[in-house]
C-alpha cells in the first residue's frame, strides 16, 4: 500500500479521499491496499471502481461515498474529538501495523501515546463469574503497573473489568461500531472515561450500530494490537476463541487462565491450555514471556504477503477472465493454486479478483484463500 512513509502523514486531501474510497461498497483493507497500490492513489482508484465492478460481472451499479459523506464523517469525528490515522502514520499503533490487512484508516480517540507502549490484550467471557473478573481486574492492574497498556473490546464481564483494571495505567478499547456507538449501553459510562483517560479506536464508519459480524473484526483489532492475548473465561463456544484463534495466527502469544472443569465458562481456557496455550495464574506469568520479545524490533510477519506489482504484465483479457472463474466456485481456494493452474502471470490473477471482489462476487478467507459467489448475493 503507498501508505506514508514512518513518520510522514497525508495531506487532508489524501486523508478525505482515502475515506471516500474505504466507505465505498465492496472495499475492505485488501481491496484498498491493492487499489491505491495499482492505481497509486485512492483520487485514481476511486474514479476506477464503475469499470472495475462491471468487468467483475457486477449487474448494477457500485456504490461510491460521496466527497460530502466522507466530509461529514471527518466533520463528526472532529466534534467528538477523535481523528482518522493512517497506517504508516506516527500515531498508528506499531503491531497492528505489521498485521497481514491492517485497517487502512483508524478513528482514534483518548491519549494515543497509550497505543505505543508494548500492550496486552485480555479478553473473556460476558456472563463472568465474580472470581474471573477479580482475576481480570488483578491481571490488568498489574500489568499495567509494570509498563504494559491493556487492550480490550469493551464487552461485559472480563472485558470490563479488564478496562477498570488498567484506567489508571493505560487502557485501549477496541469498538465493534464507531466511536459515537459504543456497545453495551450499560458500559457507556466506562466508555467515556477510557476516551478520557485512556484510548478508544474502531475501524467501523461513525453512526454504525454493531452487529453480529462486526463482532469478529472488533477481536480481530483486540488481537493485533498486543504482544500477546490472556483469555481468563471462555466457554467452548466463545467470541474469546475467536480472538485466541486469530491472536495464533497473527504469531501473537496466547495465554489462558485455568478454571473448575465443572464451570461451563471455563471450558474454553482450559480446551486452550491443553492446545498449548500458556498458562496464567499471576501476571508475571505474561510478563516473563513477553518481556524478551520487547528487545526485538517488530517486524513483518514471514508470511505477510507483499504488496503486488500490477504493472507486471498486461491487463487480462475477457479469455484470461473466463479461466479465472472457471477453475473456481464456493470452495476456499488458494490464490497460489489459481496462479499455478492457470499458469497465468500473479498480477493477472489479483487483477481479476480484484474486479470480482469489487462486484460483489468474491469472498476472501484467511491464508489467502479466495472463493466465488454468484452476482449480487
Amino acid at each position: 500500500m503507498n501508505a506514508p512513509g514512518e513518520g510522514a502523514r497525508l495531506s487532508d486531501r489524501q486523508r478525505l479521499a482515502w475515506l471516500q474510497l474505504l466507505r465505498s461498497e465492496n472495499v475492505g483493507p485488501v481491496t484498498f491496499r491493492q487499489l491505491v497500490n495499482h492505481y497509486g492513489s485512492a483520487e485514481t482508484a476511486l474514479e476506477m471502481l464503475p469499470e472495475l465492478a462491471q468487468r467483475g460481472g457486477a449487474k448494477r451499479q457500485i456504490v461510491i461515498a460521496s466527497r460530502a459523506d466522507a466530509e461529514r464523517e471527518m466533520e463528526e469525528a472532529r466534534r467528538l474529538g477523535a481523528a482518522f490515522v493512517a497506517v504508516g502514520e506516527p500515531d498508528y499503533p506499531p503491531l497492528m501495523r505489521r498485521m497481514d490487512q491492517p485497517p487502512p484508516l483508524l478513528a482514534m480517540k483518548g491519549d494515543l501515546s497509550i497505543v505505543h507502549r508494548p500492550t496486552v490484550a485480555l479478553v473473556g467471557a460476558r456472563n463472568a463469574s465474580l472470581t474471573g473478573m477479580k482475576m481480570a481486574r488483578q491481571l490488568a492492574a498489574a500489568l499495567g503497573s509494570a509498563g504494559f497498556s491493556v487492550a480490550s473490546g469493551l464487552a461485559r464481564g472480563i472485558d470490563a473489568a479488564a478496562h477498570q483494571g488498567s484506567l489508571d495505567t493505560g487502557t485501549i478499547a477496541a469498538l465493534a461500531g464507531g466511536l459515537d456507538k459504543p456497545y453495551p449501553p450499560e458500559n457507556c459510562a466506562l466508555f467515556e472515561e477510557i476516551a478520557e483517560r485512556g484510548t478508544v479506536l474502531s475501524e467501523m464508519p461513525f453512526g454504525w450500530s454493531p452487529r453480529a459480524r462486526d463482532f469478529p473484526r472488533r477481536n480481530r483489532l483486540v488481537a493485533g494490537i498486543a504482544f500477546g492475548l490472556v483469555v481468563v473465561e471462555a466457554a467452548r463456544r466463545s467470541g474469546s476463541l475467536i480472538s485466541a484463534r486469530l491472536a495464533g495466527e497473527m504469531g501473537r502469544l496466547v495465554f489462558a487462565v485455568p478454571g473448575s472443569p465443572f464451570d461451563p465458562r471455563t471450558g474454553g481456557t482450559n480446551a486452550l491450555l491443553k492446545d498449548g496455550a500458556i498458562l496464567v495464574t499471576e501476571a508475571d506469568d505474561v510478563i516473563s514471556h513477553i518481556a524478551p520479545l520487547l528487545d526485538r524490533p517488530i517486524s513483518r510477519p514471514e508470511n505477510l504477503e507483499e504488496p503486488p506489482s500490477f504493472s507486471a504484465a498486461p491487463p487480462p483479457s475477457d479469455s484470461d477472465r473466463d479461466r479465472i472463474t472457471q477453475v473456481m466456485g464456493p470452495s476456499p481456494v488458494l490464490i497460489d493454486e489459481i496462479i499455478r493452474h492457470t499458469g497465468l502471470h500473479p498480477s493477472q490473477v489479483l487483477t481479476v479478483l480484484l474486479e470480482l471482489d469489487l462486484a460483489g462476487r468474491l469472498e476472501r478467507h484467511s491464508g489467502s484463500a479466495v472463493s466465488l459467489l454468484p452476482p449480487d448475493v
